[in-house]
């Protein structure tokens, strides 16, 4: 299960620059407009990325989240690709979460984030999505609505199901309280290695202590790979999958966190895991986008298998081959952005 944010983006290009037209001792009185030349308008939200991710390695995954009335188009394109959007709450008054970011020639940006129908995400309840879909194998709760992540991470707890703890986003604003709260207990907590030290200095735990009350810590090393830590002290280093270009990384995470709960669904050692991920990443960073990227399962496996060996390609393949899940083999999920 998939619990977190749902959103478009709204991307704007300005071929002038901002600067030109600011007068920096009138900013009190600012009141400017700009042209601009282009608009692209893309799918985002971290858990329909994370979902979208599962997916396309043949999961059924479930959204949970919180849209407005305006989801229609979005909902079909993601059931379109394998994901399971009937538990995703739809606001009678919002519209759904949107960024809208204007650059400029000098890459300066003028950036708008709306919450709206992400705000009512702590209405929903996981006991009765459960009852539908099964008992998940875990439910990932990325970074959304503060209130909506810690209700859903009190529910897993009450109601013994194992929780992922994917803060992100919400690292930057949450409290020392607050993330020590969504991380507690989790049996996976998963950061990229900045994020890790923002976590060590607001709970005040040491990484030592952070793995004791986790089961597991999955660290992303951006251009290093990812570092994989148990609480037994084992630990496994994967290095990234190689490149063909590099056109955005925006949810390069978030298809490296579809690929490893994939693979971890299919029953694979961590290392192998970790590789699943670091090559789905692969295909987010060289294409713009979150949710635009394409390939076939051979394509897939030829990839992995040439970054990481043949053994974990024909492993994989086993899996891309099989029919898609059936409704009890689902992975439900939530996340936000």
């Amino acid at each position: 299960m998939i619990a977190g944010s749902i959103a478009t983006d709204h991307l704007l290009t300005f071929s002038g620059k901002f600067a030109d037209s600011l007068v920096v001792d009138q900013l009190d009185k600012l009141s400017v407009s700009f042209l601009v030349d282009d608009l692209e308008i893309r799918r985002g939200g971290v858990a329909a990325n994370v979902c979208f991710g599962l997916g396309r390695l043949g999961l059924r995954p479930v959204l949970v989240g919180a849209v407005g009335e305006d989801f229609d188009e979005y909902r079909s394109w993601l059931e379109r690709h394998n994901v399971d959007c009937q538990s995703v709450h739809v606001s009678e008054s919002l519209h759904t979460a949107r960024f809208i970011g204007t650059t400029d020639a000098d890459m300066a940006q003028f950036a708008t984030f709306y919450a709206g129908a992400m705000s009512e995400a702590r209405q929903i309840e996981l006991g009765p999505i459960v009852s539908r879909v099964g008992a998940p194998s875990y439910v990932l709760i990325g970074a959304d609505d503060p209130e909506a992540m810690r209700r859903h991470t009190h529910e897993c707890r009450e109601r013994g199901f194992p929780f992922i703890a994917d803060c992100s986003q919400q690292l930057a604003f949450g409290d020392g309280e607050l993330i020590r709260d969504l991380i507690d207990g989790a049996a996976i907590l998963i950061s990229n290695e900045y994020e890790s030290h923002i976590i060590e200095k607001k709970t005040g735990w040491s990484a030592e202590e952070i793995l004791k009350r986790v089961g597991m810590q999955v660290t992303t090393l951006g251009k290093d790979g990812v570092r994989v830590s148990i609480a037994d002290k084992t630990s496994v280093e994967v290095g990234a999958t190689p490149e063909l270009t590099r056109a955005d990384p925006t949810g390069v995470g978030d298809a490296f966190r579809a690929g490893f709960l994939a693979a971890l669904s299919w029953g694979l050692q961590l290392e192998s895991a970790a590789q699943v991920g670091c090559t789905l990443a692969a295909y987010v960073v060289e294409t713009v986008g979150t949710q635009e990227y394409d390939f076939t399962s051979a394509e897939f496996c030829q990839r992995l298998g040439g970054a990481y060996g043949p053994e974990v390609a024909a492993e994989v393949a086993t899996h891309l081959a099989a029919p898609k899940a059936s409704e009890s083999q689902r992975v439900t999920t939530r996340s936000s952005s």
